[in-house]
């Protein structure tokens, strides 16, 4: 097994209080919403959404992938910290064990966020990734993070 690791950082001009309710703690009703035309849905699947739960994001069909299965690491209201780890789906190609994030939102300067984002790649066996493969993902995580951030600056009232 080969380990990759990336590390990431995304400022915002929305509070990280309410990035991370809206894309932590209500996920699972706010990303379907947002997102009708990829995910038809998140599901609940096993424990109550906290540490240990498990969540299947199940994606349209026609897709690269159709489902993913998640599991919560870690969930920390007060610190604004998350983790989680891709377990099952097609999302880890015949490529990954498991793929590992952490999340952590802190308030910026301006009043926005800085949101950091360590990103561990459990391969199988020696296989390699190449550094566009690794593109890809980190580029479909920051286009839901801009859709929600979008939603969020349109309605300053949610997640308030």
């Amino acid at each position: 097994m080969v380990v990759y690791t990336d590390n990431d950082e995304y400022t915002s001009p929305i509070s990280p209080t309410r990035l991370f309710k809206a894309l932590v703690v209500d996920s699972h009703n706010l990303i379907p919403k947002l997102l009708p035309q990829a995910v038809a849905g998140i599901q609940l699947i096993h424990g109550d959404g906290g540490t240990g739960s498990i969540r299947q994001i199940n994606f349209l069909e026609g897709g690269e992938v159709k489902s993913v299965k998640n599991r919560v690491d870690e969930i920390n209201e007060e610190t604004l910290t998350y983790s989680y780890t891709a377990i099952e789906g097609d999302a880890l190609k015949d490529k990954f064990a498991s793929i590992a994030y952490e999340a952590k939102f802190e308030a910026a300067p301006n009043g926005g966020s800085i949101n950091k984002m360590t990103t561990k790649y459990y391969t199988k066996g020696d296989v390699e990734i190449t550094q566009d493969e690794i593109k890809i993902g980190k580029e479909r995580v920051l286009a839901i993070y801009k859709v929600v951030e979008a939603y969020l600056l349109q309605n300053p009232h949610v997640y308030a």
